[in-house]
């Protein structure tokens, strides 16, 4: 049975591993550039034209999630808890103000379009907290169908795509140098993990670390969210919370976990300086593989079908998004 699943996600991962080999060696000459902006566009391009074949679907997949979540765990042997004390006490404020506000205005926008209750809270949730991973914990606690789950998440990930592609260059130009006011607007705004990874890579490495402590955060209130939206949903009476939901463990993601245990013993045990170098060039491996497979995997016939009335929701809740990060980035001198 596993020798049958490695030779479905063979393929797929080789590719993505190719494409990433390719945009390491083009990023030598082209250093400006950098091999995480050619791993996406070159995946972007070749996903849209030569290799759209269903048998690379599998290995793409994992290679987005699965190589994305190893470079998390990977990401917090090089991470203590002083650095991330260096986000202190606004970065906290910051994260906390600006999923409410996302959570208030997406839900209010989807309202205002005449979209239901449900589809708006998802929409709410995945941009406010962790795009797909977000909308699959909340869509089973407040009875959401299949259908909404699926325009959402395909919603999400355009949006994400194009904050991802956007973002990066909006930062550079409002706070230059300022590490943490980049980190923040990036790790504070995007939507999935690997769309902050993916944006901040366009940047350098000390954002992506800078900007995952912002998204870790997020990621660490997806209880509290789940949890709200499921009492909010039994107060509106329009429906119950699923039974076989009640008793499951928090949904926190694994690689949230695996993150602060490796942070932990970064941060209190002296580990060997090889373990520290191995997991910096593993992750980056990792997270030059899951980029590609990110372009590769991204099918403009698919988000254009949505509709206009979709996209002109995504779009109104990316610019609020946007604008309240920037916004608070400046009252609270992050």
């Amino acid at each position: 049975m596993n020798k049958q699943k490695n030779n479905q996600i063979l393929p797929g991962i080789l590719l993505s591993f190719s494409v990433a080999a390719i945009s390491k060696g083009l990023a030598l000459f082209f250093p400006e550039i950098g091999g995480a902006t050619i791993a996406i566009l070159l995946g972007i391009l070749l996903g849209n034209t030569f290799f759209r074949q269903p048998a690379l679907a599998a290995g793409t997949k994992f290679s987005e999630s699965r190589l994305l979540e190893y470079s998390v765990v990977l990401l917090g042997f090089t991470v203590t808890f002083q650095t991330i004390s260096e986000i202190g006490v606004t970065g906290v404020a910051f994260v906390i103000l600006q999923m409410t506000i996302t959570i208030g205005c997406a839900y209010w926008i989807g309202r205002k379009l005449g979209f239901g209750e449900k589809l708006g809270l998802m929409m709410a949730g995945g941009n406010a907290v962790c795009g797909s991973s977000a909308i699959g914990a909340i869509a089973p606690a407040i009875g959401a169908k299949d259908e909404e789950k699926g325009q959402i998440i395909t919603l999400v990930n355009l949006l994400g795509t194009v904050m991802m592609l956007t973002l990066p260059f909006l930062g550079l130009a409002l706070f230059g140098d300022d590490l943490l006011s980049k980190s923040a607007l990036l790790g504070g705004t995007l939507q999935s993990v690997g769309q902050v990874v993916a944006g901040a890579s366009l940047i350098d490495a000390a954002t992506v670390q800078y900007a995952m402590l912002f998204k870790i955060m997020r990621i660490m209130l997806l209880v509290v969210v789940v949890f709200l939206f499921e009492q909010k949903i039994k107060r509106s009476s329009e429906t119950s919370a699923p039974s076989e939901v009640k008793g499951k463990k928090l949904p926190i993601p694994w690689y949230v976990l695996g993150f602060l245990i490796a942070c932990i013993l970064n941060s209190f045990v002296s580990l060997p300086e090889i373990l520290d170098t191995s997991a910096h060039f593993i992750s980056t491996w990792f997270e030059t593989t899951a980029l590609a497979a990110i372009g590769l995997r991204l099918d403009f016939k698919k988000f254009l079908k949505e509709g206009p009335r979709f996209l002109i929701y995504g779009l109104s809740v990316g610019t609020v998004q946007t604008v309240a990060a920037i916004s608070l980035i400046f009252l609270l001198h992050i």
